[in-house]
């Protein structure tokens, strides 16, 4: 079973055991990375397998392979020497494996740490990319046969995931360590014991990170049940790019703990979606929420889709069957749901609307609001789309310009703003801000992080009623539940996630 380790990255060994005393119950092992530390610290780190009373990796890494360890060759050997070589009769007090690089040769340290029970792990770092024959560069790194391999590459791509994940599933005969670092490399920390990896780094959220996406080590062992998953857990997951703001996996895998379900909800960050697709299908994936920039790009690559999905020309949930992907949109049925509660009306005949941007939510609220009876504008900063998307609707449309902003006097009952202007992660700019508020008009942005933006800031201080996109995330997220899990959800849980 893959087990969690916690990179030490503190300048003092007391300031390390303080950081391991406070997420312990979280991890099975730590790394103590004694580049990270002072000078005069480095000469008594033998001492702190004992003061840990855990397996321990002892690792000093060059700048060159991602430290900071700037001294010679000669003082890095010989800080590992006196590391292993006054080892403890009682092998729990020693280092229970040691770091050593691939272009590492000294017969004579190693023979030392395997004298006293010190395993090896023989690693392989390229931060520039991903190798192209992983599989014979894992199985040549092995020089004798108890070594664990650990080979830790950066893709620029997640088809370069793709790739990985494949290596991974070519070499599950190996013991071995597997990781892609940064942002694409995500779901390779999540599903280490999919890919047969021995363990996932960690680092404390806040502190100094020893690899570029390693998670909070209480993020992943309660968020994601990292320890609970195996070979037989459902995995689910949300595509898009860059998914830096995504609520969906703290929502999906909160269920998940609550009703003991054996699922686990990981990101993909995709830039492609064909390379989703592929990894998908590599790793089993059952189904998907489809986030920007690919609920329209995703439509060529699903066999059967929903009536939904067919009027919207947009899909945010895919589900795995024999048939091949069936999409469906709940995007649609979320916002009507919630805005309509918020306006205490059942549809929106007699009221004129504005939606601004023509993309993925904004086909959806265009078709929801045509369904319900409601006469809209839509207006975006590419006037052809906003043309595109009105024409089947019959509703007025323009550029988000003066000349635009012009018409929303008569459509201002409602004000819906789709695009990820504003979004958390953005700069904080306002796709209105040609137009004033009077005050009497509903304002609904669907983005919800940060709480209230600042076309919502400005819309609530004129005196209009505002909403966010938090109760549509919500909402169409227990309707994704009923397309995964094929149940209705269970609207009991809501009172029991603090989400």
């Amino acid at each position: 079973m893959a087990k969690i380790c916690l990179c030490l990255t503190e300048k003092t060994l007391s300031q390390d055991v303080a950081l391991l005393e406070q997420y312990r119950k979280y991890v099975d092992l730590v790394e103590l990375r004694v580049d990270c530390l002072e000078a005069d610290e480095r000469l008594l780190i033998r001492r702190f397998p004992e003061m840990v009373d855990l397996p321990v990796i002892l690792t000093i890494r060059r700048e060159r392979d991602g430290g900071q360890f700037t001294a010679g060759e000669g003082s890095r050997i010989t800080l590992l020497s006196k590391a292993l070589a006054f080892a403890n009769a009682d092998r729990r007090h020693n280092f229970a494996y040691v770091d050593m690089e691939a272009y590492l040769n000294v017969p004579s340290l190693e023979e030392v740490a395997r004298t006293f029970g010190t395993r090896i792990i023989r690693s392989y770092h390229n931060i520039q990319g991903v190798d192209d024959n992983l599989v014979d560069l894992m199985r040549s790194l092995r020089r004798v046969g108890d070594e664990l391999v650990k080979v830790a590459v950066m893709p620029h791509s997640l088809k370069e995931v793709v790739r990985v994940v494949k290596a991974a599933r070519e070499t599950m005969d190996m013991d071995k360590i597997l990781l892609c670092m940064g942002n694409f490399g995500t779901p390779t920390r999540i599903l280490a014991e999919h890919l047969g990896s021995h363990l996932s780094y960690t680092t404390v959220k806040g502190m100094h990170t020893a690899g570029p996406g390693q998670f909070d080590p209480q993020e992943l062992a309660e968020l994601y049940r990292f320890r609970d998953i195996t070979a037989k857990t459902r995995i689910l997951g949300i595509t898009g790019f860059p998914l830096t703001v995504t609520f969906s996996p703290a929502f999906f895998n909160t269920v998940f703990t609550l009703e003991h379900t054996d699922a686990v909800y990981v990101p993909f960050p995709t830039d492609a979606i064909q390379s989703f697709i592929a990894l998908a299908e590599e790793l089993g994936i059952a189904g998907a929420s489809v986030t920007v920039p690919h609920k329209e790009e995703i439509l060529p690559y699903l066999t059967e889709v929903s009536e939904g999905v067919q009027s919207i020309g947009a899909c945010n949930t895919i589900v795995s069957s024999p048939r091949g992907w069936i999409g469906s949109n709940t995007d649609a049925p979320g916002f009507s749901d919630v805005l309509l509660d918020f306006i205490g009306k059942r549809t929106f005949r007699s009221k004129r609307i504005t939606i601004i941007g023509a993309g993925g939510a904004a086909r959806a609220v265009a078709a929801e609001v045509h369904r319900l009876h409601g006469k809209a504008l839509i207006l975006n900063r590419n006037a052809l789309r906003a043309r595109d998307l009105a024409a089947p609707y019959r509703f007025a449309w323009g550029p988000l310009d003066n000349q635009g902003i012009v018409r929303m006097d008569k459509y201002g009952d409602i004000i819906i703003q789709t695009t990820s202007a504003g979004m958390e992660g953005h700069a904080p700019v306002d796709p209105l801000e040609l137009y004033t508020f009077s005050g009497k008009e509903v304002v609904m942005d669907l983005i919800y992080k940060p709480e209230r933006t600042t076309c919502l800031q400005r819309a609530e201080a004129a005196g209009c009623r505002v909403l966010n996109g938090y109760p549509m995330l919500i909402r169409q997220a227990q309707l994704q539940y009923g397309h995964f899990m094929g149940l209705d959800f269970p609207q009991h849980l809501m009172a029991r996630m603090h989400l």
